[in-house]
This record gives C-alpha cells, sequence and structure tokens, in this order.
C-alpha cells in the first residue's frame, strides 16, 4: 500500500509516516495542497490522508479538485476542529472518512485498510461485470510443461511486461493468469481484455476511461480497464488486433506510465502489470506495417510460447479430468470418468482446436453418455470440423438452404454460448473469420 499523506506540519507528516513504516504501508508527505495533486499526477497512490487547513488552498479544495481531474484515490480528512459541519462538507467534496486530531494512529491504519479494501473490490466487482472470469489452472506434467511452469517462476515477481505466443485455445490467459497468481500481488485484481472483441470505436474508452459528457451517451464518468487493473494485472488478449491509431497511445502507456481518459484533460499515473498475447505471428505484423516496431518492443520484453496440445499428448487424460470436473459442476452433474478407450482415443487425435476443443468434445460427451462414465463410442472427434465447410465467406450456404441454414444458426449459436458471446472466440471454434461470423449472426437474425 502506498499513502500519500498532506499535512503543513512537518513532526505530523514524519510521525505518521514512521508509524505507517512500522506496518508495512509505504507513505509520502506533502506539505501544500498544490504539492499534493503533483504528487497524485506523479504516480499512483493507493490513499490519502488530507489535512483540512492548509495554507492556500484547503484541504476540501483538494479533494474537490482531485474528483475533478479524476484521482480516485480514496482520501481520509483530518482536522484539529472537530465541527460536524466541517465532516459532513469534506464528506461531500469526496472523503471517504474523517478524523479529529489527536487521533489513534492504529485506528487511522485500520481505516486506511479498510478504504483499500473496498476500492480493490470495487474495482474486481466492475471489472468482473466487464471482462468476465476465466480459467486459473495450469494443468500438465510433461516436460515442455514443467519448462513453462519453471519459466512463470522466474517472471512472476519481477513486474516485467510479458508477451505470450501461441495457437488460438492454448490457453495464453491461463499462462498470464499463473504469472499474477504466483507473483506478489496476487490479490490485486486481474483484468482480461480481448481486444479483438471491442468495437473499434469503443475500445480506446475501454481501456482508458471517460469523462461525463465525453461523447454522446457518456452520462457518467467511467474508470477504464487500466485503472480498474489498480496495482495488479492487465492482460491485453488478441494484441495483435489492435487498431494501428490506438496501438500508438497504448505506447505512450507503457513509457509514460499515465492514462488520459476521453473528454480529460489532465494525465493519470497507473501502476499495473502489462501481459499481452497472440495467436498470430506478431513479427509478421511489424514487417506488413500492420503493428509498430516501437510497441512490439516495449510488449516483447520477456517471450512466453505455449506449446499446442499435440506437442504434449501425454497431458491429455490429466487434462480431460480437470475439465471435466469443472464441466459436470458448470452442467450440475455428478462427477463422470474416461474409460481407457476414452482417454486413448483423445490422446491419439492433434487437436487443432488445443483445449477448447477438447473441452467442447467433452461437453457434448457429457450431454450424450448414459450413466457416469464416457466410452469411446461418445467421443465424437469429427463434430468438431463438420460444421466448419457450411461457412462460406460469401454468405448464406447453397444447397438446401433450410436444413444447412438451420445446421450452421445452430453452430453459430451454440459457440456464442460456449464463448460467454466473445464474437472472435466463437469464430476460432468455427474456423472462420471473425468478419464471418458477424455476417453469419447478422444473416440469421441472432440476438
Amino acid at each position: 500500500m502506498r499513502v500519500l499523506i498532506v499535512d503543513d506540519e512537518r513532526h505530523i507528516r514524519d510521525s505518521l509516516k514512521k508509524y505507517l513504516g512500522l506496518e508495512h504501508i509505504d507513505a509520502e508527505g506533502s506539505e501544500t495542497g498544490e504539492a499534493a495533486l503533483e504528487a497524485l499526477e506523479r504516480e499512483p497512490f493507493d490513499a490519502a490522508i488530507i489535512d483540512l487547513k492548509l495554507p492556500g488552498m484547503s484541504g476540501q479544495e483538494v479533494l474537490e479538485r482531485m474528483v475533478r481531474q479524476g484521482l480516485l484515490a480514496p482520501a481520509i480528512m483530518i482536522s484539529a476542529h472537530g465541527q460536524i459541519a466541517d465532516a459532513v462538507a469534506a464528506l461531500k467534496a469526496g472523503a471517504r472518512d474523517y478524523l479529529v486530531k489527536p487521533f489513534d494512529p492504529a485506528e487511522l491504519v485500520i481505516k486506511l485498510r479498510g478504504l483499500v479494501a473496498d476500492k480493490r473490490r470495487e474495482n474486481l466487482v466492475e471489472a468482473g461485470k466487464r471482462t468476465g472470469a476465466g480459467e486459473t489452472a495450469l494443468i500438465g506434467e510433461t516436460g515442455v510443461m514443467r519448462a513453462l511452469s519453471a519459466q512463470i517462476d522466474r517472471i512472476a515477481d519481477s513486474n516485467v511486461t510479458v508477451l505470450i505466443s501461441g495457437e488460438s485455445g492454448t490457453g495464453k490467459e491461463v499462462a498470464a493468469r499463473e504469472i499474477h497468481r504466483r507473483g506478489p500481488l496476487s490479490a490485486e485484481p486481474f483484468v482480461a481484455v480481448n481486444i479483438g472483441g471491442i468495437h473499434e470505436g469503443l475500445m480506446e474508452s475501454e481501456l482508458f476511461g471517460h469523462e461525463k459528457g465525453a461523447f454522446t451517451g457518456a452520462a457518467v464518468r467511467k474508470s477504464g480497464l487500466f485503472e480498474l487493473a489498480g496495482r495488479g494485472c492487465l492482460f491485453l488478449d488478441e494484441i495483435g488486433e489492435m487498431p494501428l491509431s490506438l496501438q500508438v497511445k497504448l505506447l505512450r502507456v507503457l513509457q509514460d506510465r499515465k492514462i488520459r481518459r476521453l473528454g480529460g484533460t489532465g494525465d493519470i499515473p497507473v501502476n499495473a502489470r502489462i501481459i499481452s498475447a497472440t495467436n498470430r505471428e506478431i513479427e509478421t505484423l511489424v514487417r506488413e506495417g500492420r503493428f509498430r516496431e516501437d510497441l512490439y518492443y516495449r510488449l516483447n520484453v520477456f517471450r512466453l510460447t505455449l506449446p499446442p496440445l499435440r506437442e504434449r499428448a501425454a497431458d491429455i487424460p490429466l487434462l480431460a479430468r480437470h475439465l471435466l470436473g469443472k464441466l459436470t459442476a458448470r452442467m450440475g452433474k455428478p462427477p463422470h470418468v474416461l474409460e481407457p478407450a476414452a482417454e486413448e482415443k483423445l490422446r491419439s487425435y492433434s487437436f487443432p482446436g488445443n483445449v477448447r476443443e477438447l473441452e467442447n468434445i467433452l461437453e457434448r460427451a457429457l450431454i450424450f453418455c448414459e450413466g457416469n462414465e464416457i466410452r469411446g463410442q461418445d467421443i465424437d472427434l469429427h463434430r468438431e470440423t463438420a460444421a466448419a465447410p457450411a461457412f462460406s465467406e460469401a454468405g448464406p450456404p447453397t444447397g438446401d438452404p433450410r436444413s444447412l441454414g438451420d445446421l450452421e444458426k445452430e453452430a453459430v449459436i451454440t459457440a456464442l454460448a460456449r464463448s460467454g458471446g466473445n464474437r472472435t472466440r466463437a469464430a476460432e471454434e468455427l474456423g472462420v473469420s471473425r468478419k464471418t461470423i458477424l455476417n453469419k449472426i447478422r444473416a440469421y437474425g441472432i440476438r
């Protein structure tokens, strides 16, 4: 935790810094309101302690400026005067709490920790609404997976920027979550965003936030995902899909560690760790001029490459059992087991769709199997590719439009349901482009 102490009395600043240090809380002091605002604009703080009476700009004015500029560190107001009117004014200005001098520093620590925990929970809830939750377990005991785990251990404690590459469905978000989980700030938010799943016109607002009135429909201030990540981790999936215009702004964030909301006038410091991922050959995008070379070097400080499932076939039974446990819990079914013939059938398959395809196959098997054992005949390996040939970039299918159309519509709806509505992931599952699946959604009137 990092706290800013704003008080014109040096002995108060020094004594609070010393006490907070004993509680493992890092603190910095500012003598004036002007200096406090400069500090808040320069670096991120988890909370602020602000004296009501300051030379020049008052503590209340500092709070009001913080709110106007979007510097949303939760604040506790302190004062030598225990006037109810002062407390009410401070709370209206944006303070989260109020203490009268002299106060028990232990009480201050309790309040600070409570404020920071509340803010973290708010960020987690908001991030969860906008980005959802994901798989958290990195499953595998083969040599390539042990080597991957060792790499994650080496980088987890640092704040190094990581670029994860690998085919679709290999578990790039799982690896990113594992890096965060093993790090010292695992209690902080992990915020994941699929760049390919956000409309280009909304992407800047989603990442950086916006001020009230920044554009039509912006009725309230909205924090961006960089802010919601706090001191945690922001995972940018499908980074190769980011438009060049936004790549420039992301590069500036990585260089300056500051963002500016749409419609905002001031910069806001951010402290989140950045992990990005791509299933495309990003070096090719750089050569073709579709991805900035300077941004590539900023993101590719440490490279983590995930192996396709066909290169770790020995992990398939272990991974299948893990996925079965997750699927049966989600579907409200009792525990199921794989008979040896089913395991062998899975091990012998190449899995072009990787872990995501394995999960889809198991989900279908759970629906159609009899009893609590999945047999070899319950594993349908051909259905994964059966729907794809019916799709074409040109539009509706030829032949019998009713029967083929019904099958195609069902396949799109199923893929969208499995991907939680993410159109990019649904397109990957069906083996078509994102443009094609958008055309199908419009053609079939899917809502």
